[in-house]
């Protein structure tokens, strides 16, 4: 039988009531478990360096990451197998989700927000997300328009690179569908769950010249589709797609169809929807130069307040220790948790515990302040698993139970701290 989302959440709920976890965590009960935790990677059938589920649970486990958050695109079915592979294997798991949204406002001014190369666009994430399971009818209507989108546009985005790659005399035979049945037989997931994405496009692509052409031919075969010198080594495949990506599928590209994206008020409302946390995904220096919206720390704070974005996320591999910390420090002083993950969203199977650029250890005053987050995402997803109200409520205000920012990041923290102690010493490593 195949594990379903609500049985593992169902196994959360579980774990005892809310005032039994509130007097656990007023005991300090867990405080002393300090794992390492990944509150957002990319699963299969998303674009991914996993092949399964069950290879990104595996890894987390074989290096003690006992926290980590599943945060995918568009389709969250593939959750309930995440959370019985992290049940048995003794990992916490937290459900979360991605969503690209588009602010006119910000096209028209230009403005970078956290894409460095598409001005308006910006990601929002949502964490600690129990409505995956059933999402409401507003939910399912929103989820249904993104991926109508989606699908049109990708369609037509492979349709356009099949016609680039036919004229250089190479017909791959790739259409939408033969995209899918790709990433349904590398990773074995149902065809319906699955939403095709620009690594996808430009995999198949490359997996179709690697299939036709001899390596030697390849770089002249490229440069006819490119029509300019082909960079990428004819034998490095993730290079070729990264340069079929950038050279056909970006904006100003002969394949690129425009976007059509949820506006930022709507993405915001799927993800209260789906009862998660709204989460600003800062990119800081992982562009250069820092994205308008993001720079100076001081001004991206105000305008997450101003949005209601009481939580930020790192993806530290993309910044200096230096910079990371100039960041986090800033936002977590300003009264908001922060988490940090890895996404694992292109073929580099880098460790599951994050790290920053070159792989330089988080400093560990920033990994602490990590975790306070990644605890106070736990503490959020168990309370809403039992009605109650969780670190925002189901309009994005702040739980107003608490006199203070800190206070109310303190009582998170500790009740999620029980609860994963809870979950771990429930459900140990098989």
């Amino acid at each position: 039988m195949t594990a379903t989302v609500e049985q593992g959440l169902a196994a959360l709920r579980g774990l005892g009531g809310v005032e039994e976890m509130r007097g656990l965590a007023a005991r300090g009960y867990g405080a002393g478990f300090r794992p390492a935790a990944n509150v957002h990677i990319h699963l299969p059938p998303n674009f991914s360096a996993f092949e399964s589920v069950g290879q990104a649970v595996d890894l987390a486990a074989a290096q003690n990451v006992r926290i980590v958050g599943a945060t995918n695109y568009y389709d969250y079915g593939v959750y309930g197998a995440f959370a019985a592979r992290a049940r048995a294997a003794g990992i916490f798991p937290l459900f979360g989700l991605e969503i690209i949204s588009l602010e006119d406002a910000l096209v028209r001014d230009r403005v970078l927000v956290n894409d460095p190369n598409n001005p308006g666009r910006m990601y929002v994430c949502g964490k600690g997300a129990v409505g995956v399971a059933a999402p409401s009818p507003r939910a399912a209507a929103l989820l249904a328009t993104i991926r109508r989108n989606d699908t049109g546009r990708m369609a037509e985005m492979t349709a356009r690179t099949a016609r680039l790659f036919a004229a250089a005399g190479l017909d791959t035979g790739l259409d939408a569908g033969a995209v899918i049945d790709r990433i349904v037989a590398r990773h074995g997931a149902p065809r319906e769950t699955v939403t095709i994405q620009e690594r996808h496009i430009a995999m198949a692509f490359q997996e179709a010249l690697f299939d036709r052409v001899a390596p030697a031919e390849r770089a002249a075969r490229l440069a006819e589709v490119f029509g300019a010198p082909c960079e990428a080594p004819p034998n490095d495949a993730v290079k070729v797609q990264g340069e079929i990506r950038s050279r056909l599928l970006k904006a100003g590209k002969p394949a690129f169809v425009k976007e059509t994206f949820l506006g930022f008020a709507e993405a915001y409302e799927l993800i209260l929807a789906l009862r998660a946390v709204p989460c600003y995904p800062t990119l800081a220096d992982g562009a250069d130069p820092v994205c308008a919206y993001e720079d100076p720390p001081a001004a991206l704070i105000e305008r997450m307040r101003d949005r209601k974005l009481f939580m930020a996320e790192y993806i530290p591999v993309r910044n200096t220790p230096a910079v990371l910390r100039r960041y986090v420090t800033a936002v977590r002083a300003a009264g908001m948790p922060v988490v940090a993950g890895t996404e694992h969203n292109t073929l580099d199977l880098l460790p599951i515990e994050p790290a920053c650029v070159g792989g330089a250890p988080i400093p560990p005053d920033i990994r602490a302040i990590f975790l306070e987050g990644a605890r106070v995402v736990a503490a959020h997803q168990f309370l809403a698993l039992h009605g109650a109200c969780g670190y925002v409520d189901a309009e994005g205000a702040l739980n107003p139970d608490y006199r203070s920012d800190g206070e109310r990041i303190a009582a998170f923290a500790a009740l999620g701290a029980a609860v994963v102690q809870r979950y771990v010493d429930t459900f140990p490593q098989e």
